[in-house]
């Protein structure tokens, strides 16, 4: 049965449903802090996120407003493509007893298209190589493993 969500850019109030969506998987476990208040960086961040025009927090919501899902947009301009402009996805997560019911799908077919209204050419993300089964979803959306992705963590809140 296909539910009616609502897809909307985040507020402060949601902050804390984003965290637990974050901190619930193993993953997120070891590099995000859950708590009751959060520590401040997490609001700094939704700050520097919410005034940047390039960035979208975006949320998922039931019809009782309900927060199922999240994701953040970044929206980067480039010199290669001839100028062209690219869209990253990262941060994806879907309340657990929502998995496996289609709402990961919507949701890369909503943030695809506003991709396509910003005037975006490529749609990009990473996944840890530890998710298999989050890379296969990936791949059976047309997510296509063309290049090989590194990173240098450099310390700080949230090191995993």
């Amino acid at each position: 049965m296909e539910h009616a969500l609502d897809f909307r850019r985040a507020t402060l109030a949601d902050l804390p449903a984003i965290v637990a969506l974050l901190a619930d998987d193993p993953l997120g476990a070891r590099r995000e802090k859950f708590s009751d208040p959060l520590p401040p960086s997490y609001s700094e961040a939704f700050a520097a996120i919410d005034r940047d025009p390039n960035n979208e927090l975006v949320v998922v919501d039931t019809p009782e407003r309900r927060v199922i899902g999240v994701l953040q947009l970044t929206f980067i301009p480039s010199i290669t493509y001839q100028g062209g402009w690219r869209a990253l996805v990262e941060g994806v997560r879907v309340a657990a007893e929502f998995r496996s019911g289609g709402v990961g799908q919507r949701m890369f077919s909503w943030a695809i298209q506003r991709a396509r209204e910003r005037g975006c050419h490529l749609v990009q993300l990473t996944s840890d190589k530890t998710r298999p089964d989050a890379i296969r979803f990936y791949e059976s959306l047309g997510f296509v493993a063309s290049h090989e992705g590194l990173k240098l963590h450099l310390g700080g809140p949230g090191r995993a």
